[in-house]
């Protein structure tokens, strides 16, 4: 018998097989990127603001 074969397989090693769309890096997603974050909350809270004036005035 070959107990060399005997149980489970080893994981993979080595290189994936393809790229991530989105991975640190890329073209779509630099690693000296501006921080969005800050955008985003500005975004949010315009938002927030209109809908509570459209919801104060009914």
């Amino acid at each position: 018998m070959d107990y060399k074969a005997a149980g489970a397989p080893k994981p993979a090693k080595g290189a994936p097989r393809h790229r991530e769309h989105n991975e640190r890096g890329s073209e779509k997603n630099p690693y000296q990127r501006k921080d969005q974050k800050a955008e985003l909350l500005a975004r949010m809270k315009a938002a927030a603001n209109k809908q509570a004036a459209t919801e104060g005035g009914k």
